[in-house]
């Protein structure tokens, strides 16, 4: 077995990566909200951004942390085309759940379907994420143990959407963030608990550089600070866009029913009468 650490840089990588859980988790769930206040292709808009806000800020959380993983006898690099699909996949999933809950018609089906959808994305970015790590050794896991991060994970994204559903002042949705930032943050590192490196006793001797991908300086700090800097900007557009229910698209408004003013004629008729 390898020796390994979570805390390469002190404790600097779980805080910072538990805040970006939480950024992540408040601006989706702001993004949720406003979309159950929309219709139409504003609707379809702010679930994206949700699903964008979410998957991302669970990305750079998992890389935070994973900038602290250090495993004594070798240097780790990441594949590159393995971690941008990382990206991907909690994105494009968490879209999925997030337009299963936004257009369900049973509350209760849409929130497990939707959260079983998302959760999974969460689970499918922090193994490809480790898949994507290069380092002159085995990885294995404990299945009992990933099965456990499994559940986190479901539990997790189901309260989110949940809380999606359900919060509305802004007081109580900093704190359904900071929950789900504890949730991510522990599925992620319970996950990490899981792997099981064995370092060969030659390669700890000789301190290999293993071959082939790009070293977490070179290219995962500089998309942790792109991302970061990304979700704190759409943070403060949200924080800044009006609330309220939005009017309805354009292709989808329908004149002749707007309601008139008690009394009155529409202008159609009015006008026949002066004929």
């Amino acid at each position: 077995m390898g020796a390994t650490t979570e805390t390469g840089f002190g404790w600097a990588t779980p805080v910072l990566s538990y805040a970006m859980a939480c950024v992540g988790s408040a601006l989706g769930l702001r993004c949720t909200v406003r979309a159950l206040d929309a219709s139409g292709r504003s609707k379809r808009n702010w679930l994206l951004t949700a699903a964008v806000s979410i998957g991302a800020g669970i990305w750079t959380m998992h890389f935070i942390a994973m900038l602290g993983f250090a495993v004594t006898g070798t240097e780790i690099r990441y594949a590159v085309s393995l971690t941008l699909l990382s990206l991907l996949i909690p994105i494009l999933l968490t879209w999925v759940g997030m337009l299963i809950v936004g257009y369900g018609r049973s509350r209760a089906l849409s929130l497990g379907l939707g959260g079983a959808v998302t959760g999974f994305g969460v689970v499918a970015m922090h193994y490809t994420g480790m898949a994507a790590m290069r380092l002159n050794a085995s990885l294995d896991y404990n299945i009992g143990t990933v099965a456990l991060s499994v559940l986190i994970a479901v539990a997790a994204a189901t309260a989110a959407l949940w809380a999606g559903l359900t919060i509305r002042g802004p007081v109580a949705a900093i704190g359904a963030s900071m929950i789900m930032g504890v949730a991510v943050t522990a599925m992620h590192y319970t996950g990490m608990r899981a792997a099981e490196v064995s370092v060969a006793t030659q390669t700890v001797a000789s301190g290999n550089v293993p071959s082939g991908g790009a070293t977490a300086m070179a290219f995962i700090l500089p998309m942790i600070v792109c991302l970061g800097s990304t979700l704190f900007l759409t943070s403060a557009f949200v924080a800044l866009s009006p609330t309220g229910r939005q009017p309805r698209d354009a292709d989808e408004s329908d004149d002749d029913d707007a309601p008139t003013p008690h009394g009155a004629r529409p202008v159609a008729e009015r006008q026949g009468s002066h004929a």
